[in-house]
């Protein structure tokens, strides 16, 4: 990155196929995706990458860990797979932060991605809007909560079990708690574990995303995007949800609900939440090129 900070760029699957780019949530880690992106690995090439001082990553400190660093992160993150991989028609997939981030890059800079399906974005509404208030509350209660989370721990399967009794993640795979524990965690040189996003900054993430004023740019998108969003019964959770279908109906935005799904819904459903992927980029004729690669117009 332009700071010097190191972002790891992954490659699975099939690099003959269709390019697919996907990252994660705050204080997440795209590896504890592991049940969604592997569905994709037979026939994509799927390349994943943390957000910084997250997952794979090596801590860089807090200097550079704010929305507007995450935006220029995303700029040398694309420029660098088609550096590294050649340039080639590419699908963004991303969840939550990731899914903020990608907006801010698309309608701050440009499109670089070429469609983008966007799982539960918690883009921040202006000011006046019906749901500005309680995505303020929500994102304070968010931090207030991230602040107090555990930072050490003996195992990962001791994180793993912690995440099990949660009730917010009462609706994960059995085996995402271990997976998310695994992508989160880091050794430390006293042989314990620690989380690879501190907590101070997951919450200051949370604390500052009401500002970015993002909603009234929204009509600058210039790329197909569908939002792949939490089922709406789920609002007690989170209300999340709500703003994917407000910017449904405000912008006309591609949108699908996956039924009896939360905020994490790719860990919770994620051959439903694939199967949302694939309806997209075949309506949008993504990867019918005649070599099998993605399609020039997609």
């Amino acid at each position: 990155m332009e700071d010097g900070a190191t972002i790891r760029i992954r490659r699975h699957g099939n690099p003959n196929g269709p390019r697919l780019a996907l990252s994660h949530g705050n204080g997440l880690a795209i590896d504890g995706y592991v049940t969604f992106w592997k569905l994709f690995c037979d026939r994509y090439d799927v390349l994943l990458f943390d957000i910084r001082n997250h997952g794979q990553n090596p801590y860089h400190g807090p200097d550079g860990h704010n929305w507007s660093r995450f935006v220029s992160d995303a700029e040398a993150i694309y420029e660098g797979i088609c550096s590294r991989w050649g340039r080639k028609p590419t699908a963004g997939i991303f969840h939550s932060l990731s899914a903020v981030i990608a907006i801010g890059q698309a309608v701050e800079v440009g499109p670089r991605w070429d469609l983008m399906v966007l799982f539960d974005p918690p883009l921040p509404p202006p000011k006046g809007h019906s749901l500005y208030v309680p995505y303020v509350e929500e994102q304070e209660e968010l931090s207030r909560r991230s602040v107090r989370r555990i930072e050490r721990f003996k195992d990962p399967l001791e994180l793993a079990e912690r995440l099990r009794r949660n009730p917010r993640f009462s609706r994960w795979r059995p085996e995402a708690y271990e997976a998310v524990a695994r992508a989160t965690l880091r050794p430390t040189s006293d042989g314990d574990y620690e989380l690879c996003c501190p907590r101070e900054l997951e919450a200051r993430i949370y604390a500052t995303s009401p500002t970015l004023g993002l909603w009234e740019k929204i009509p600058k998108l210039s790329v197909p995007v569908k939002l792949v969003c939490a089922d709406l019964a789920t609002r007690d959770e989170s209300i999340v949800c709500l703003l994917g279908r407000a910017l449904h109906e405000e912008f006309g935005i591609g949108y699908e609900m996956v039924t009896g799904a939360g905020h994490f819904l790719q860990l919770e459903q994620p051959e439903r939440c694939a199967q949302a992927v694939e309806r997209f980029l075949k309506e949008m004729s993504f990867g019918n090129g005649p070599d099998g690669s993605a399609a020039e117009n997609a």
